[in-house]
């Protein structure tokens, strides 16, 4: 690490040495000046996404828009994931007009400097021609070239000490802290300036951007599967037949799922040993009978819908009963009755043992952030 930090700086030097000094400080001064409409454009583009977040999130709630049923293209399945998204996610959407107005900002500057440096070069004397780099230009150019190169360094240094914040136990920040000269210029320069700011913010950001992350991967399976085929749907009713209450129907289907779809060892085995993971949908589950979590919960998801039942497939970590945990999905179904919403894991059904809402079921299912 010390020695790819001391790499930055010595290229610098060679590039700035190469110029010369002339050469250097034109683009010294470039740089400087994109910094500068850098600042400019990030501070504009803040306060532009801060105004304009509630004005999109409320034309987008007014708008009222409803994921269609039937097949969805691959065209509409993002138009809608990505609308629905830049309504319903905070963070996705700030994220996007904070780029947007950066870019638009930016490129605005950039424009104007043209425009003056234009209007600068009208009339102007003829420029000369650039001398042959001297012994001395290029010694001026390398020292340029120690101050950029330093800059540069110190950025990198800033980006590895972000990432020691937000992963403290991995073995790469311990590799980067062995490094004399990251530690230099991280206690020495960025701590100083930061102080317990992104030691107390970021992880709580990093966790939020977690959460809707993973809201943005289920809303993605809700687009997918907002089509219900027919035999799915018919099937859903024919289960649901006797049911009176909401509870009764989300526990028939429960029941359903649990004993007519059989957990698919080879699709697991697959994945574990090939890294191939073979993507199906609920029809696919529905036909097939077999399936792994995330293909019992969305058959469960589609089916319950199909009865007016409101359901959530949810993600996370599932007790292995071996004293660990492992990637896992489940349920959410709303019960109008109680006025809640009650976890349930059709997956589980064939271990034994009731999963539909039992007391401790957040002892042995921890849900994404």
């Amino acid at each position: 690490m010390s020695v790819l930090l001391l790499a930055v700086v010595a290229l610098s030097v060679v590039q700035g040495a190469g110029r010369g000094a002339g050469g250097s400080a034109r683009s010294l001064f470039s740089l400087l000046l994109d910094g500068v409409f850098t600042i400019v454009s990030l501070l504009t583009a803040w306060r532009l996404q801060q105004w304009l977040s509630p004005l999109v999130r409320d034309k987008l709630l007014a708008a009222d828009i409803r994921i269609p049923g039937g097949q969805l293209g691959w065209g509409q399945q993002m138009y809608y994931t990505f609308l629905t998204g830049l309504r319903d996610f905070p963070l996705m959407r700030s994220g996007l007009l904070l780029l947007a107005g950066y870019l638009a900002v930016k490129l605005l500057l950039r424009a104007a400097a043209a425009a003056v440096a234009g209007i600068l070069a009208v009339g102007g004397a003829p420029r000369a021609e650039l001398r042959q780099p001297t012994w001395l230009s290029s010694l001026a150019g390398g020292g340029i070239g120690v101050l950029t190169g330093s800059a540069r360094a110190l950025l990198l240094i800033a980006v590895l000490f972000v990432y020691s914040v937000l992963y403290p136990d991995t073995a790469f920040t311990a590799y980067v802290q062995q490094s004399s000269l990251y530690q230099k210029g991280a206690t020495g320069i960025i701590q100083p300036v930061t102080g317990d700011y992104l030691k107390d913010k970021l992880p709580v950001f990093t966790r939020a951007v977690e959460s809707e992350f993973h809201s943005i991967l289920q809303r993605k399976y809700e687009v997918l599967d907002a089509n219900v085929p027919d035999d799915i749907a018919l099937a859903a009713k024919e289960v649901t037949a006797g049911a009176k209450t909401d509870e009764e129907k989300a526990k028939a289907l429960y029941q359903w799922v649990g004993t007519r779809v059989r957990y698919d060892w080879d699709k697991v085995n697959l994945y574990e040993q090939q890294r191939i993971w073979k993507e199906q949908t609920p029809d696919d589950t529905f036909r097939t009978k077999e399936g792994v979590c995330i293909d019992y919960s969305r058959l469960y998801a589609v089916m319950a819908r199909s009865v007016g039942l409101d359901v959530k497939v949810v993600t996370g970590l599932g007790y292995d009963g071996k004293g660990s945990y492992g990637p896992h999905a489940w349920n959410e179904v709303y019960l109008s009755e109680a006025g809640k919403w009650v976890p349930l894991d059709s997956t589980w059904v064939s271990s034994g043992g009731n999963w539909f809402n039992p007391p401790g079921f957040d002892d042995t299912h921890i849900r994404d952030a």
